[in-house]
C-alpha cells in the first residue's frame, strides 16, 4: 500500500482499541493520520507517539463526534493545511449494556448518538470534500451485534445495524466518484469495549475459540483503503473468528 504517500486519513475514536489499531497500520503506510478523540488525552497521546517512533506521521485532533458544529470545524482545520481528506474511518463508538425492558432513555440516545449520529456528522462534511477531488475511502467500524443482534444492547445493535444500511446506502450514491464506502464488522475484539462481559461463555460460542485482535481488524481496514480494493463498495467485512 505504498501508493498511501501524501495520504490524509480521519479517524475517529482513535485514542485506543480498535481506532489505535487502524491508526498506527495506516501511518506504518506513509498515510498522515488525523487521530481524533473525546477525552483521553492520555491515550490519544500514546497512540501518536507509538507512530512517531515508528517514523510515522500524526496530529491529535479532539472533538466531539456528536457535535455537528465541533465535526465540522475539526474537518475545516484539516482542510486548511491539506487540499483533501483521502481515508475516513469511522470509529468512534459507546455500548451502554442493558435489557431493553430496563433501558432508560439516554442510554438509548447517547449510543444513538455516538454510534449512528456522529457517522452523519463527520461523514457528512468529508464526504462533500470527496466529491470535489473525486476520490475517497470511507470505512465504517460496525460490529457482528449490528447483523445478528446481541441480548442486551438492542441500543448498540440497532445503532450498528444502521450504520450497516448507512454504509451500503452512501456506496450508491457516491460511488461513481471514485470513491468507496465499505464496512468493517468485527465480533469480540479484545478491546475496552469488552469490559464487564462472561469471556469465558464468549469465546466458547466463537469457532476459533479465541479473542480477535485489534490488529486483525486493522489489516482488514487497511486493504479496503488501498488501489487493490477500487472495486470493492458497499461491503461488508466480518472479522469475527467465524461466529457469523
Amino acid at each position: 500500500m505504498t501508493e498511501g504517500l501524501n495520504q490524509v486519513a480521519l479517524i475517529t475514536g482513535a485514542g485506543r482499541g480498535i481506532g489505535k489499531a487502524i491508526a498506527i497500520e495506516l501511518a506504518k503506510h506513509h498515510i498522515f493520520v488525523y487521530i481524533n478523540y473525546l477525552s483521553n488525552n492520555k491515550a490519544a497521546q500514546e497512540t501518536l507517539e507509538n507512530i512517531i517512533r515508528n517514523n510515522g506521521q500524526a496530529a491529535l485532533l479532539p472533538f466531539d463526534v456528536t457535535s455537528t458544529e465541533e465535526s465540522l470545524n475539526a474537518v475545516k482545520t484539516i482542510l486548511k493545511k491539506s487540499p483533501a481528506i483521502d481515508i475516513l474511518i469511522n470509529n468512534a463508538g459507546i455500548r451502554n449494556d442493558t435489557l431493553l425492558a430496563m433501558m432508560k432513555k439516554d442510554a438509548w440516545q447517547n449510543v444513538i448518538d455516538a454510534n449512528l449520529t456522529g457517522f452523519y456528522n463527520v461523514t457528512k462534511p468529508v464526504v462533500k470534500n470527496m466529491l470535489k477531488n473525486r476520490f475517497g475511502r470511507i470505512i465504517n467500524v460496525v460490529s457482528a451485534a449490528g447483523q445478528i443482534g446481541n441480548a442486551g444492547q438492542v441500543n448498540y445493535s440497532a445503532s450498528k445495524a444502521g450504520l450497516i444500511g448507512a454504509t451500503k446506502a452512501l456506496a450508491r450514491e457516491i460511488g461513481n466518484r471514485n470513491i468507496t464506502v465499505n464496512a468493517v464488522s468485527p465480533g469480540f475484539i479484545e478491546t475496552q469495549m469488552l469490559d464487564g462481559m462472561n469471556l469465558d461463555a464468549i469465546i466458547d460460542g466463537i469457532p476459533a475459540k479465541r479473542l480477535g485482535k485489534p490488529e486483525e481488524v486493522a489489516h482488514a481496514a487497511a486493504f479496503l483503503c488501498s488501489k487493490k480494493a477500487a472495486y470493492i463498495n458497499g461491503q461488508v467485512i466480518g472479522v469475527n473468528g467465524g461466529m457469523i
